[in-house]
């Protein structure tokens, strides 16, 4: 829900600074004082085009700050954004930003990170739906439709087990595709492939074996320079000099051994540096023939030297062609292997494969034709409980349908004698159509009416699918044009149950409406010098919601006083009733039969 909204010189609002309730708060004030105004923030707070005639004049820019408490639907739905944008994740709230400058540019933040407006626009269509002279209007999209009924008769789960069929066959179809696209391409292909596994297992590649023929070109091309330093270090460790007169390291070292041995027979503390040294003159004798073995095998051969340039030049041609390393050529030998085989054995695949296709097609009719004979059933209920609504709205001669469609495919599905498109959400196509007046054909929702009767409209549609739709915050502005009192207090009662489940923001120009809010807001103009600004008072006493009421109805003195009395004690009697015969906000609803 919309906790907190921080408006600052934003049209003729200087400052502004809301805290809003759970429940329903009703927004009041006299005409032109700015109460659409907040309204229209929020729009732009949401992701609504940016315009520079929004920003106060004088001012470099309008800002807009609102901080939003999440229950647990939102905060789940709006996980995934937050980690495909790295936003912060920051528990329960969610801080949405927006800025336009004078030049017409804007900008926009979720949790401090900056963001694309149309991300903003994602992220809000999660968070509210403003209702009435806006453009934000989700239930006017004939996309949301389908989606809607199916929450409304908790076929959610069922399209799932649904899309799961529509997976297969869609991957059973793109295996067939590939198959048959172009034959002569798959015998070109197929050619390739064996070619290609044909020249890769001809050379016996083996991994690793790269790196041992660069090392081995190495001591082949440096074998005179290794002969020469191996010859100089045996000799210094073994050979002495010719003389006899300077002895080797290895035999000075085990002299060096003989003489600690004989220290340590006299002073045992030398016997750790007598094993020392025992141990040093066996490494250098080791050290010696190491180097005398290493010594016969350095020679210069420049036919295995050409051997070794003739393999590393294969390597680094089929490198070229198949991968970056030995490893990555085997592999794409392997999947060109298996390629070939499915090629060569496509015929037979394809017989196995259209029969798969079939069978899932049978298979995805049945569960489809299932799901959309309850659609109907459900729809039917839907567009009755909509009427009803509209009758309590003074539109009692207002028509309201869930239009349910098919259309032929003779690539489709399979339902009794022919066959329908589909998708993971089956074969349907719904749309909400309705007349709003005697005489008038069903026409698509967008196109019924404006105003106040939209407004109402969206209200019917909202008191129905409350469970179904999961939107935290409801705004409806100008619900109240054209009606009159009594309906007001019906439309007051319907707008204060629908904020049970929701949060419900309302800008009303009828007492008898504003009657029930559970928090109240007066917004008036403040004329400063030659500047106006806007001033939101939130009513906390009883006297002043009186005083408010009783100025809306245009009633003075007593008798205004003693007509607001009536109106709030007629809601708050509304309320406990309600409260009374609802105790728990989440009625289950009885359950369809199983169709999977």
């Amino acid at each position: 829900m919309l906790d907190e909204l921080h408006i600052q010189n934003f049209a003729i609002i200087d400052h502004l600074e809301l805290k809003f309730a759970a429940g329903f708060n009703v927004i009041t004030g006299e005409t032109g004082a700015g109460k659409s105004i907040i309204i229209d923030a929020v729009e732009l707070l949401l992701g609504g085009k940016a315009d520079p005639s929004f920003v106060r004049a004088g001012a470099e820019k309008a800002a807009i700050e609102g901080t939003f408490i999440l229950n647990g639907v939102a905060g789940a739905l709006l996980k995934p954004i937050l980690e495909r944008e790295e936003i912060t994740d920051e528990g329960e709230f969610l801080t949405l930003m927006r800025e336009v400058r004078s030049n017409g540019r804007s900008s926009a933040r979720v949790n401090g990170v900056a963001v694309s407006q149309d991300i903003l626009r994602e992220i809000g269509a999660l968070l509210v739906d403003v209702h009435g002279q806006s453009e934000h209007l989700s239930l006017l999209n004939p996309r949301t439709h389908l989606d809607l009924l199916d929450r409304y008769s908790e076929l959610v789960e069922m399209r799932l087990a649904l899309a799961s069929l529509v997976e297969r066959v869609n991957t059973t179809r793109r295996e067939i595709n590939r198959l048959t696209s172009d034959e002569a391409a798959l015998k070109r292909r197929a050619e390739q492939l064996a070619r290609d596994v044909e020249e890769i297992d001809a050379a016996g590649l083996r991994p690793g074996e790269e790196e041992e023929l660069r090392t081995e070109r190495t001591r082949i091309g440096n074998s005179e320079a290794l002969a020469t330093m191996t010859a100089e270090a045996y000799a210094l460790i073994y050979g002495g000099d010719e003389s006899g007169d300077q002895l080797s390291a290895v035999d000075q070292l085990m002299q060096v051994a003989v003489l600690l041995g004989k220290l340590a027979n006299i002073d045992p503390d030398m016997k750790e540096d007598a094993e020392i040294a025992n141990g040093l003159s066996a490494q250098a004798e080791e050290l010696a023939l190491s180097l005398r073995h290493y010594a016969d095998k350095v020679e210069f051969n420049p036919d295995r030297l050409e051997e070794v340039e003739e393999r590393l030049e294969l390597i680094n041609r089929l490198r070229r062609r198949y991968g970056s390393s030995i490893e990555a050529i085997l592999e794409y030998a392997e999947k060109s292997r298996t390629e070939l085989e499915s090629i060569e054995n496509s015929d037979e695949r394809l017989k196995q494969l259209r029969a798969d296709e079939d069978k899932l097609l049978r298979h995805i009719g049945e569960v489809a034709e299932r799901i959309s004979s309850f659609r109907q059933t459900m729809g039917k209920k839907m567009g009755e409980r909509i009427v009803a609504e509209l009758a309590d709205l003074r539109m009692e001669r207002a028509r309201f349908e869930v239009a349910i469609e098919r259309k032929p495919d003779p690539e489709g599905c399979f339902i009794g004698d022919g066959r329908f498109a589909f998708d993971s959400t089956g074969v349907d196509q719904v749309e909400f159509v309705m007349s709003a007046n005697p005489g008038e054909p069903l026409r698509p929702m967008a196109k019924v009416a404006s105003g106040g009767e939209m407004a109402r409209i969206m209200l019917a549609l909202k008191r129905v699918l409350t469970q179904a739709d999961q939107t935290p915050t409801l705004i409806f502005d100008e619900i109240d044009t054209g009606i009159g009192g009594r309906v007001g207090s019906v439309v007051g009662e319907k707008l204060w149950s629908l904020s049970v489940n929701h949060q419900v923001m309302v800008v009303t120009h009828l007492a008898q409406l504003a009657g029930y809010g559970d928090k109240h807001y007066h917004v008036k103009k403040q004329v400063s010098g030659e500047r106006t600004a806007t001033q939101v008072i939130t009513l906390e006493e009883e006297a002043q919601r009186i005083g408010e009421l009783a100025e809306m109805l245009g009633a003075q003195g007593e008798s205004g006083k003693l007509s607001a009395q009536g109106i709030l004690a007629q809601a708050e009697d509304f309320k406990a009733e309600y409260r009374q015969k609802h105790p728990s906000p989440h009625k289950s609803k009885p359950k369809q039969e199983k169709l999977l």
